[in-house]
C-alpha cells in the first residue's frame, strides 16, 4: 500500500484521508478521489494556473487518487494531471482506453467540442481492438509524461454512447481482443488493474461475462438520487471482489445546488426533468429539518456501500478542492439517513452512512 502523502498546508491538524484497499489488485486509493473532467476545460476554460492549483491543494491534502481520460479535453487533462503528478509519489492514476486522438489541423480556437472547451487540435475516433487498446495506452504514457498508469478503464463502452453501434464496439472489445490486450497488460505489470468506466450499470454486468474485472467506474448510477444498480450490479461486484469507484455523485449538479436557485437546474449532462426535481426538492426539505448540506449528503452517501473505495468529484481550483473536504467532512446525523430512507427517498437496502465512517486514516 502507498504510504499517505502530506496533510493540508497549514491543516496539519487534519489526519490524511483514509485509503481503502482494492482487493483484486492491491491499490489503496483515499475515499475522496480526484476527477479531472474538469481541467479539460469540461462546458468552460480552466486556466493552467487554476487547474495546478487544483490538483497541487487536493495532493497536498492527501488525496491519493486522480482520474483523467484521453477524451477530457482532447488531452488536456492528462497534459495536467502528468505535470502535477510528476514529482508526486504515492498516487493512484488512473486513465481510459476506447477512444484515439489524431491531430487536426483545421480546428482552432476553443469553441465547445464532445463539452469540452478545449484549444487542443486533436480529433478523436473510437477504436476498442487489441491494437486500439495498446496504442491508447502508449498515447496516453507519452502525453502524461509518465512511466507508469495505475489502472484504465474501457470508456464509454455500451448502448448509451454507441447506441446501433454497441453491438460492433462491443465486438471489437471482446471478439476483437481488446480485453485481452488489458490483461496482457496486468500480466506483465504494465498496468495493476482495469475495468469499466460508464454512465450506464447495465453494461458493467455484460462486460463481467467476458473477463475479471478488478475496479468499475460508475457515473451517476449509485447516487443519492438513484440507486438502480443496488440490485444486481452492486452484489455482483462484491461477490466477485470487484470494486466500484464512483463518478457524478451530484448527478451532473442537481445535488450540488439543489433546486432553489434562479437558472435551470441540471441532471444526467442535461437540464433535469420535472420528476427528478421533485424528488431533489423532498431531500432539500428533509436537508433543511436536519440542518444538513445537500452535497455533504451526496458526497458521503455512496462510500457506504461495501463495493465502493473512492467517490472522484470534479474540481477546477483550489477553493472547490477544499469545500469538497468539508463536505466530506461534515457530520451528518444518523438520523438524517434514517428520515431520507423512510420517506422512500433511498431505496431500503441501500447502507447507510453513520458518523463512524472512515473519515481520517
Amino acid at each position: 500500500m502507498s504510504e499517505p502523502l502530506r496533510p493540508v498546508t497549514g491543516n496539519g491538524d487534519l489526519a490524511p484521508l483514509a485509503r481503502r484497499v482494492m482487493p483484486r489488485s492491491g491499490l489503496a486509493p483515499s475515499v475522496l478521489g480526484f476527477g479531472a473532467a474538469t481541467l479539460g476545460n469540461l462546458y468552460q476554460p480552466v486556466s493552467d494556473g487554476d487547474a495546478r492549483a487544483a490538483l497541487d491543494a487536493a495532493l497536498d491534502a492527501s488525496f491519493a487518487y486522480v482520474d483523467t481520460a484521453p477524451h477530457y479535453g482532447h488531452g488536456l487533462s492528462e497534459r495536467r494531471v502528468g505535470d502535477a503528478l510528476r514529482a508526486r509519489d504515492g498516487v493512484i492514476l488512473s486513465s481510459k482506453v476506447g477512444r484515439l486522438l489524431h491531430p487536426d489541423d483545421r480546428l482552432h480556437g476553443d469553441a465547445e467540442r464532445n463539452g469540452f472547451r478545449s484549444p487542443v487540435p486533436f480529433d478523436q475516433r473510437y477504436d476498442y481492438t487489441h491494437d486500439g487498446i495498446l496504442r491508447s495506452w502508449e498515447d496516453s504514457l507519452q502525453r502524461l509524461g509518465l512511466a507508469r498508469i495505475d489502472i484504465l478503464y474501457v470508456h464509454d463502452i455500451g448502448p448509451l454512447t454507441h447506441g446501433a453501434d454497441h453491438l460492433r464496439t462491443f465486438d471489437q472489445l471482446t471478439k476483437g481482443g481488446g480485453l485481452r490486450a488489458l490483461e496482457e497488460l496486468r500480466l506483465g505489470g504494465g498496468i495493476a488493474a482495469f475495468g469499466v468506466g460508464v454512465n450506464e450499470w447495465q453494461i458493467c454486468l455484460e462486460v463481467m461475462e467476458h473477463a475479471d474485472l478488478d475496479v468499475i467506474l460508475l457515473a451517476g448510477r449509485y447516487t443519492l438520487l438513484e440507486q438502480e444498480s443496488l440490485v444486481s450490479l452492486l452484489p455482483r461486484c462484491v461477490e466477485r471482489q470487484t470494486s466500484v469507484v464512483i463518478g457524478g455523485a451530484y448527478n451532473s449538479g442537481i445535488l450540488a445546488t439543489g433546486t432553489r436557485g434562479d437558472g435551470p437546474v441540471h441532471y444526467d449532462y442535461g437540464v433535469a426533468p420535472p420528476a427528478v426535481v421533485a424528488r431533489v426538492a423532498r431531500l432539500e426539505r428533509i436537508c433543511d429539518a436536519y440542518g444538513v448540506a445537500l452535497p455533504a449528503a451526496a458526497l458521503q452517501f455512496p462510500l457506504a456501500h461495501p463495493a465502493v473505495v473512492s467517490v472522484i468529484p470534479g474540481m477546477g481550483s483550489a477553493a472547490r478542492v477544499r469545500q469538497t473536504l468539508d463536505l466530506y467532512r461534515t457530520p451528518i446525523p444518523d438520523a438524517f439517513w434514517t428520515a431520507v430512507r423512510d420517506e422512500g427517498l433511498i431505496r431500503q437496502d441501500a447502507p447507510l452512512p453513520s458518523n463512524a465512517m472512515d473519515r481520517t486514516q
